[in-house]
């Protein structure tokens, strides 16, 4: 029974980006970020042990951090776009997977004159396309990377369930193949919704919440993890997705003491 990880969103090279320990930022330099990094590593590979064996890995974007030029790049670890591309490397290569598919991230990210990704997909052997229809088992997966997102919490399911009609009006002019799983990143929140015989989700991401633009820009819950599907016989038998709830980025609140 083949088993797929869905993954999104590393934003390697950013300091809450999935990093390896190799470009871990020092303890003494920082100590909460290292925290963060470790513990964001730890809960990676602790997933990847679980998860075995994994057949296809579906990489959907945002794979690097880019330049930061939002922050003055002073959020990122380093500002070299080819490092970045390897510390990506170096994470998804510790799935062992068979088969690896990537699909573009954004351009403020991965690069506005060229795809740093290509990169990437390089030196893991696989194809990457902006839209990707992967059929596993019988199951045809429908994947890009970037969603529309939605400043309501009840809004969320919106913009998935018009990726999957939009799938169904194409698919009607024979235009694309039509899909029974829908996977978009970008948002970094983890919503799904579906009916029988199709299911659509907005992934969560591998960067935690805990940017400069997210914290002054951005309002709503981030989900930190990813998904894994079994498949068999043309369903998809089994789905999860493992969403953590880092100790690293919880806030707490200050106790200010008044006096007369």
């Amino acid at each position: 029974m083949p088993r797929i990880v869905a993954l999104s969103d590393l934003h390697c090279g950013h300091y809450a980006g999935l990093t390896h320990p190799n470009w871990h930022v020092h303890e003494d330099r920082n100590a909460h970020v290292y925290a963060l990094q470790r513990e964001m590593w730890q809960w990676y590979r602790r997933l990847v042990r679980e998860l075995q064996p994994v057949d296809v890995v579906i990489a959907n974007g945002d794979l690097i951090d880019g330049r930061g030029e939002r922050s003055g790049g002073t959020e990122l670890i380093t500002a070299d776009r080819e490092e970045q591309c390897t510390i990506a490397l170096k994470a998804l290569q510790q799935w062992g997977a068979k088969t690896y598919r990537l699909t573009y991230g954004t351009p403020y990210h991965t690069g506005q004159l060229e795809d740093w990704e290509n990169r990437i997909a390089e030196w893991l052997d696989a194809r990457i396309k902006a839209h990707q229809w992967l059929e596993v088992e019988g199951v045809t997966f429908d994947v890009k990377h970037k969603v529309g997102s939605s400043a309501i919490p009840h809004g969320r399911h919106t913009a998935i369930a018009r990726e999957r009609l939009w799938n169904v009006l194409w698919a009607e002019q024979d235009a694309q193949p039509g899909a029974a799983v829908y996977l978009r990143g970008h948002v970094h929140y983890h919503s799904y919704c579906g009916a029988p015989g199709w299911l659509a989700m907005t992934q969560p991401a591998l960067q935690a919440a805990h940017t400069r633009y997210g914290a002054r820009q951005c309002s709503g819950t981030v989900d930190w993890g990813l998904v894994h599907f079994d498949v068999a016989d043309g369903q998809v038998t089994d789905w999860r997705a493992h969403t953590v709830r880092l100790a690293s980025v919880r806030e707490t609140a200050e106790t200010l003491t008044c006096q007369d």
